[in-house]
């Protein structure tokens, strides 16, 4: 079975890209996305974020901050952070604007707000094709290190998916083993396209 996943977190930066990177590199049909009304990521200090625009190209937010201060934006790792996305894609993308990237059949949130605004999306569209998709909201901190065990095991659970003859049947048993295995909570709910 071959399903198309999309990852999304606040930004496009850390968890979201983190899963999209992972998954990509294991060969699954994979896009990435925020839901945020613009990409803030951490400044000098929680007064002073750097703001950009959706579709800002990770390269130019890499260049300004290595610009600005090469050793505070290396030492809590934004710069390693946008070299990764700059191996995965050009610029963050947000979800609200995704439509030209078609349906996809599993959609991985990280943070219960952002699973909130998808749900929410997902059911101000049209539903012309009656396709289902699952929604999953894994919660993640938002910090390098956590979004690293997050996209392993968000890459566990699509395996689990993957392996299936179609997840409508299974996945509430998917969902409880891989809650006892992972000691994780998981919230997840049915849409359409």
């Amino acid at each position: 079975m071959r399903l198309r996943y999309a990852m999304v977190c606040s930004s496009n930066q850390n968890r979201s890209m983190e899963a999209h990177f992972l998954l990509k590199r294991e060969g699954f049909d994979v896009c990435s996305y925020g839901t945020g009304t613009h990409v803030k990521l951490p400044g000098p200090s929680l007064r002073e974020p750097n703001v950009y625009e959706f579709g800002t190209p990770y390269k130019q937010m890499f260049d300004e901050l290595r610009r600005k201060d090469p050793e505070l934006y290396k030492r809590n790792g934004i710069l390693p952070m946008l070299k990764r996305n700059l191996a995965v894609k050009t610029a963050p993308q947000r979800w609200q604007e995704n439509g030209p990237d078609g349906h996809f059949d599993v959609v991985f949130t990280f943070e219960e707000k952002v699973f909130d605004m998808v749900v929410e999306d997902l059911h101000t569209r049209d539903h012309v094709l009656l396709k289902p998709v699952l929604v999953i909201n894994l919660e993640v901190k938002d910090n390098h290190e956590e979004a690293a065990v997050g996209a392993r095991q968000t890459l566990a659970l699509c395996q689990e998916i993957e392996e299936t003859n179609g997840w409508e049947d299974v996945i509430d048993d998917l969902i409880s083993t891989f809650e006892r295995k992972h000691r994780r909570k998981v919230v997840y709910t049915i849409s359409f396209y």
